[in-house]
């Protein structure tokens, strides 16, 4: 019989409730937390009032060298590099807050959010197996997601290059029209 500890529990619950709120997905829950599959499913339902996603979670490291994702996963690193670096967190918990900062960003700039918090998750750990890394760019500076082992010294961003259609989606200008499927 193992020995259960109430407290570790009672955490482990708080931080699932988080996550879930954050928009985490069933893996990443099963991954940071000892509860079991059934109490994170009741927990999923009571939070937010439906069943979660069902499916696979992505996994390619080109989802994130695409001209947007590419800038709000850079954007995102650099947060949770920031608060690494500053505060002394690691794990979850650098994660979790760096995902909180990335939303008050784009949130107050009025941006749409591409990153969700397990993609933001999947990608430390891209970083943490060597598959990705930060390239600095020769024109502007910034440092942006780039694949591991890329030579990087003539690296050019995409807010420095832009694509051709960068910025024409549904939520650019007011002018346009809403774009229907």
């Amino acid at each position: 019989m193992r020995n259960k500890s109430v407290i570790q529990e009672a955490e482990d619950i708080q931080r699932a409730v988080d996550m879930i709120q954050l928009g985490a997905r069933m893996q990443m829950l099963e991954a940071e937390t000892k509860l079991s599959r059934e109490r994170l499913l009741k927990l999923y339902k009571e939070v937010r009032g439906v069943s979660p996603p069902k499916g696979m979670l992505p996994f390619s490291t080109d989802w994130f060298m695409t001209w947007q994702p590419n800038v709000h996963s850079s954007l995102f690193m650099s947060l949770y590099r920031f608060m690494c670096d500053t505060t002394g967190l690691s794990g979850l918990d650098a994660i979790t807050k760096a995902y909180r900062l990335y939303l008050e960003h784009i949130a107050a700039d009025d941006m749409e959010e591409v990153l969700s918090l397990t993609r933001a998750w999947t990608l430390v750990r891209f970083f943490d197996a060597d598959l990705l890394q930060l390239a600095t760019c020769s024109a502007c500076g910034g440092r942006f997601v780039a694949h591991a082992y890329d030579p990087t010294h003539d690296y050019v961003c995409g807010l420095c290059n832009m694509p051709s259609r960068a910025g024409k989606g549904r939520r650019s200008g007011s002018a346009q029209e809403p774009t229907t499927r």
